[in-house]
């Protein structure tokens, strides 16, 4: 996964694992010891197992407070970097550098509603927000395939909860993110912060102009 954002700050060091929790074949919640890492709820960082050069880029997935630090990576078979760390055990070493990017609730944005838009693993940087604050007034639309790409979906208000399936009518919408953003009742005044594909996010913003949003008040995290 790659956010685009320019990098806001940078550390680094060697984070020894925790675990390794599995949510489906393809996906899995990487915990780290949080040492001394400080973050903003929505920042991401540069993870790579050791030796080895290669990083990728992650939303942190847990919330600032927490005393671990999460990453929600979704495996590519052919990659270089995700399939390794999952196979890491705990007490092995991963390379951390970071936390990057802007992409926040600032306290003036917290006041207003909140409109979450999320494809796949592009739901981190919102688990992290709602893990972070108990009184956001936020609605959260995940789009994915079906039932088993719901990543921690128990860990939002139900009542907050859109769930969007491209392949299964066991969710709230059978179709995509945008089929929803279509026909929704969207508040005045809504900040909307979307996370996932490049596709997906495109889209969202012409709708969302011509829904009446105007461009300042949505916030994108793009994920290849």
């Amino acid at each position: 996964m790659a956010a685009l954002n320019e990098p806001e700050s940078a550390g680094g060091g060697k984070h020894k694992v925790i675990s390794v929790r599995d949510l489906s074949p393809s996906a899995y919640v990487l915990r780290l010891d949080r040492r001394t890492l400080v973050f903003d709820a929505g920042q991401y960082i540069h993870v790579g197992p050791l030796p080895g050069l290669d990083r990728r880029e992650y939303s942190v997935y847990s919330s600032p407070d927490a005393d671990y630090l999460e990453i929600l990576v979704k495996e590519i078979p052919v990659g270089a970097v995700s399939p390794r760390l999952r196979r890491l055990e705990a007490g092995e070493d991963v390379d951390v550098e970071g936390p990057f990017g802007f992409f926040r609730i600032e306290p003036a944005q917290a006041r207003h509603p909140l409109l979450f838009i999320a494809t796949g693993t592009g739901i981190s940087p919102f688990h992290c927000f709602v893990q972070s604050r108990d009184d956001l007034n936020y609605r959260l639309v995940h789009g994915v395939r079906g039932p088993e790409e719901a990543y921690d979906h128990g860990d939002f208000s139900p009542e907050r909860l859109t769930r969007c399936y491209s392949r299964s009518e066991e969710g709230d919408l059978h179709g995509r993110v945008t089929d929803w953003l279509r026909g929704a009742d969207i508040p005045a005044g809504t900040m909307a912060y979307l996370c996932g594909n490049c596709d997906m996010i495109y889209e969202a913003y012409d709708i969302l102009g011509e829904r009446g949003i105007p461009a300042d008040r949505i916030h994108a995290e793009v994920y290849f």
